[in-house]
């Protein structure tokens, strides 16, 4: 048996042990946070999480606005791409190898919010990022599609159409205010997924965006994003992975987190509390937000008190505004305004802290106390949302940050976040979900989640 023959046959045998009985793919792969051991303190953390929710709230999820000089509404797409300053959208990013016989690195930010997979590839105008961007001439196995292909038509792509010069399959990604886009062929090729730094699955014929002009101030160690909405063109739906997991480990921590695709590895490994469930919402049928992943959130208790809002204010209205959206790629849980001012209201009323100076004057900012820095503070105020099914009650970790104030008092502040003038929709934010094993049944429709130990897994 020659080499060539040998390689080839162990590339046969991880694309075969990478499917389960059932037919579907099982993989795992890693994710690191974008800020991961880049020697931030807490309160940099902090400050970039904040910028990063305001501007995707702003930009993915205000109300449509009108277009200039009128002429209907924009109703935007779910590709996440424009950066201003350090307001960047990346949050988790997963870790995998396109192409062959070399396959090469890129680095994705994990969005449920979106379902186009794209990277910097062939590129004529693209932002910086730290390592090669994916070169599709010295990959063997990579394919562009004709614009003639039915998946150019109608695979759920934004904007589509033809290159001049050879009939291939342009696309356009835009956002949804039209400040930045990715645009490039859709290609497809041999995805090698990446788990404790070694091949542990290799995927044939994934489609992508090989993003050729891509803008936006980019300013991170991403090269694209890949999108885990429920469209045709997300990794999952490709994959056909009824099932996918992810389990943050804690922005403070420098180790990998796992994604699990076709499974859930094991929801009892790693364990600190019970597991618990609930169904999907019914989201929209058509346009951006139908490939979303919406939740029935009933309430909000904050310490010993509910909050008055019912099961209405954060349902999905007629006019496909408002809902409750569970996003991988939004730092800090949002709420409507209404309900923010209320919750940090009563987070004031139950500490017995003084309300740091940053958090005065502004009904919407986000609440901070003033603690001395040998201050040991043990009493905080549980955080319980009240979903159908499921009581999910906070750890601490998971909402409260202690920051570092220098010269000045430290801070204890409650990561919770105002949509200001962004609309009514509610979105559970990855801050909120970080040592928590998140699990996608969609075959039976329903979230699953189990507090963890993710840098176990």
């Amino acid at each position: 048996m020659s080499v060539l023959q040998l390689l080839l046959y162990v590339l046969f045998l991880t694309v075969l042990l990478a499917w389960s009985a059932t037919g579907h793919v099982a993989v795992r792969a890693d994710l690191t946070h974008v800020d991961s051991a880049r020697g931030f303190t807490k309160r940099d953390l902090l400050r970039r999480m904040a910028a990063r929710t305001r501007a995707r709230v702003d930009k993915r999820w205000s109300p449509p606005r009108p277009r200039p000089g009128g002429g209907g509404n924009d109703t935007g797409v779910t590709a996440s791409v424009s950066r201003e300053g350090d307001n960047l959208y990346s949050e988790y990013l997963i870790h995998l190898s396109i192409g062959t016989p070399q396959p090469q690195r890129v680095a994705l930010t994990l969005d449920t919010g979106s379902d186009l997979i794209w990277t910097q590839c062939g590129c004529r105008s693209c932002f910086h990022q730290p390592f090669p961007a994916l070169d599709a001439s010295a990959s063997s196995t990579l394919r562009n599609y004709s614009c003639f292909d039915p998946l150019c038509a109608w695979g759920g792509l934004a904007l589509s159409g033809c290159t001049v010069n050879d009939n291939q399959c342009f696309y356009v990604h835009s956002n949804g205010d039209n400040s930045g886009f990715t645009s490039g062929k859709i290609s497809e090729d041999t995805f090698t997924f990446q788990a404790n730094g070694k091949a542990v699955a290799v995927m044939p014929s994934l489609r992508f965006g090989c993003g050729m002009y891509n803008t936006g101030n980019f300013k991170s160690n991403e090269s694209g994003v890949a999108g885990f909405g429920r469209g045709p063109m997300s990794l999952p739906s490709q994959l056909k992975a009824l099932k996918f997991s992810y389990c943050f480990t804690s922005i403070v921590e420098s180790g990998n987190s796992p994604v699990f695709l076709g499974s859930f590895g094991n929801l009892d490994a790693q364990a600190t509390g019970p597991l618990q469930s609930t169904r999907f919402a019914r989201g929209p049928s058509e346009g951006p937000n139908s490939s979303l992943y919406y939740l029935s959130l009933k309430g909000v208790t904050v310490g010993n008190r509910r909050l008055p809002f019912d099961a209405s204010t954060f349902a999905l209205r007629a006019d496909g505004s408002g809902g409750t959206v569970i996003d991988s790629s939004t730092a800090i849980t949002t709420f409507p305004r209404a309900v923010f001012r209320t919750l940090r209201e009563e987070f004031v009323s139950q500490v017995s802290l003084s309300v740091a100076n940053v958090s005065t004057g502004d009904a919407d900012s986000m609440l901070c106390f003033s603690i001395s820095p040998d201050q040991n503070v043990t009493a905080v105020p549980k955080l319980i949302l009240h979903l159908e099914g499921a009581d999910w009650e906070l750890p601490r970790e998971s909402y409260v940050l202690r920051v570092d104030g220098g010269d000045d008092d430290d801070g204890l502040c409650v990561v919770i976040n105002s949509a200001r003038d962004s609309g009514m929709t509610t979105v559970i934010g990855n801050f909120q979900q970080q040592n928590m094993h998140m699990a996608y049944d969609l075959g039976s429709n329903k979230l699953s989640f189990v507090p963890a130990r993710c840098d176990k897994l």
